[in-house]
């Protein structure tokens, strides 16, 4: 039993007819008969009976059909995975990030992606994670590493990593002790992607906790990148919010002045992958979703011990 016989068996029974099968196939009549009349020979029943003009599938037939099938299935599925890996041999990788993904294992992942794949250039889109969303759901992006709260129609959204959220201040009475939302609204508060407004996932996340509370967030400062902010912070021009991975990832880089302290209830940034709902990923996008995962998962161990939740300024 051949491949070529499941093959034409296959369009014969589709077609009711072995000139209708070969002409669908691009062959003789005869040369599919022959390959037929041997399938049966091997199997020792009939296949067919004639009717007319045309053919009839008998019980053997169609028991055999879902076997054959598959069959097919599984080799065009091997096919399909070897031209897959070759596929990785050119072209370009296109992904879609938040703004501040570069403190995360950003460039981690893009080096080892292209120790993997060196002929293979790579993109990483995003400033936001509201962007990257409507991208990858308009058909722009095909995947994203992006922040969670976001608009999910017509998303699948893999959540796989939290990062705390803490408070950073150059004044230690403001971090003595761990601060709360309503604390939180009284604040002299510097935040970020000022362009984005509620459409950034940590400002939405912090509206709709003081929502709770009835109260109401309104920075004295908003800019655009973290750098700012931290720098606006330690000069004492207001307090800033961090996430425990960018003081991971900054290290001594984070200015002595500042301290911080945890939220009173927790808050964290919830990272996530996203695809549009339904859709089959290229090769490149599942190569980049597996090695952010690895990378990602690995900074989760990390921070369950490091940094510290607590930090006084100038320590």
């Amino acid at each position: 039993m051949t491949l070529q016989q499941l093959e034409y068996f296959l369009a014969a029974l589709d077609e009711g007819s072995f000139s209708r099968a070969a002409e669908r196939l691009l062959l003789a009549q005869p040369s599919l008969s022959e390959q037929i009349r041997r399938l049966e020979a091997e199997l020792g029943v009939a296949l067919f009976t004639r009717v007319g003009r045309g053919i009839k599938p008998t019980a053997a037939a169609q028991a055999l059909r879902p076997h054959a099938e598959a069959a097919l299935a599984a080799v065009a599925e091997g096919r399909e995975a070897v031209v897959q890996q070759r596929e990785l041999q050119g072209g370009i990788a296109t992904f879609g990030t938040f703004g501040t993904a570069r403190w995360y294992p950003g460039t981690q992942i893009v080096t080892a992606f292209r120790k993997r794949h060196p002929k293979v250039r790579v993109r990483m889109i995003g400033q936001n994670s509201s962007e990257v969303a409507q991208a990858i759901r308009e058909g722009d992006l095909e995947a994203g590493l992006i922040a969670l709260p976001i608009d999910d129609s017509g998303l699948e959204v893999r959540p796989i990593m939290q990062d705390e959220i803490l408070y950073a201040s150059a004044d230690p009475a403001r971090v003595r002790r761990p601060v709360t939302i309503a604390e939180l609204a009284n604040a002299p508060l510097i935040l970020t992607d000022t362009s984005y407004g509620l459409e950034d996932p940590t400002r939405r996340q912090l509206f709709e906790l003081a929502q709770r509370e009835g109260v109401k967030i309104e920075p004295q400062i908003d800019v655009e990148d973290l750098e700012t902010a931290i720098e606006l912070a330690a000069r004492g021009m207001g307090d800033v919010l961090i996430a425990r991975g960018i003081l991971l990832s900054l290290g001594r880089r984070v200015p002595k002045k500042l301290g911080w302290v945890p939220f009173a209830e927790p808050i964290y940034d919830t990272f996530a992958f996203i695809n549009r709902r339904g859709a089959r990923l290229s090769p490149a996008a599942r190569e980049f979703m597996s090695l952010a995962e690895e990378r990602m998962t690995a900074m989760a161990d990390e921070l369950k011990t490091t940094p510290p939740r607590r930090h006084k300024p100038g320590s």
